[in-house]
């Protein structure tokens, strides 16, 4: 029963991070400069179309996004570490992971704020590298779980998975989380459009609050399940009815 919760709150952590994926890159997109922070193939298609017509401008931003991301997979590749047979849930390495990944929110928060929220010339390609390379780490914490095709950045591969399920007949319960994913990226893009038109300055308090939830939540319910009692007490199997 404590896996299957653990589970859970793991799944709501990762869907909260895929909103953080396409709130970040839309930011990215709309404000620093047309250059994605982790769709890194939409960023190498531009570099391509880029060389075709002469737009330096877009090439320099794209190639930016893509060596930041880069150093954001190393980074988090080293701390997250790879996936092991005993591995808990949530291992603690993949919160140390987005814990600099939540440093790097913090610097971009500075930055925006003080350039008023609408940043420019070379302070764009500044505040992209450093949401490129809080995605890239974060891209590579989420590898640690283990979980074949578990992605927070690149989900085509996901759409992908769904509809081959789909077609398949699977239960609805067997595709609820890639479709999750897939929905939270779209929102998050959805609100850092609506917040780029109508309050800036919410942008990255937006970021930290999501990492926040997403690195708090399992590490809390880990805490809970810790001092839970064994089997057989009087409040054995109540763990699920707390509230989160």
């Amino acid at each position: 029963m404590r896996s299957d919760q653990e589970r859970r709150h793991r799944d709501v952590a990762v869907v909260l991070l895929a909103v953080n994926s396409g709130f970040t890159d839309a930011v990215g997109f709309i404000a620093l400069g047309g250059s994605f922070t982790s769709v890194m193939t939409g960023n190498m298609v531009l570099i391509g179309l880029s060389a075709a017509t002469g737009n330096g401008t877009l090439a320099a931003s794209c190639g930016i996004a893509l060596v930041a991301f880069v150093a954001g997979c190393v980074v988090g590749a080293r701390v997250a570490g790879m996936h092991v047979s005993d591995d808990p849930v949530w291992p603690p390495a993949v919160s140390r992971a987005l814990l600099i990944q939540l440093g790097l929110a913090v610097v971009f928060a500075a930055g925006w704020w003080a350039c008023g929220g609408h940043p420019d010339g070379d302070w764009r390609r500044v505040w992209l590298a450093v949401n490129a390379v809080a995605l890239g780490t974060q891209s590579s914490a989420v590898q640690r779980f283990g979980v074949p095709g578990l992605s927070t950045t690149y989900l085509t591969g996901t759409l992908t998975q769904l509809m081959i399920r789909l077609t398949s007949s699977r239960s609805v319960r067997s595709i609820g989380l890639s479709g999750a994913l897939l929905a939270g990226l779209v929102g998050g893009a959805a609100l850092a459009g609506a917040l780029l038109r109508s309050a800036p300055d919410l942008i990255p308090a937006v970021q930290i609050l999501l990492l926040l939830i997403a690195v708090t939540r399992p590490a809390r319910r880990d805490a809970l399940t810790a001092t839970a009692p064994g089997p057989g007490t009087a409040l054995d199997g109540t763990l699920a009815e707390l509230p989160d």
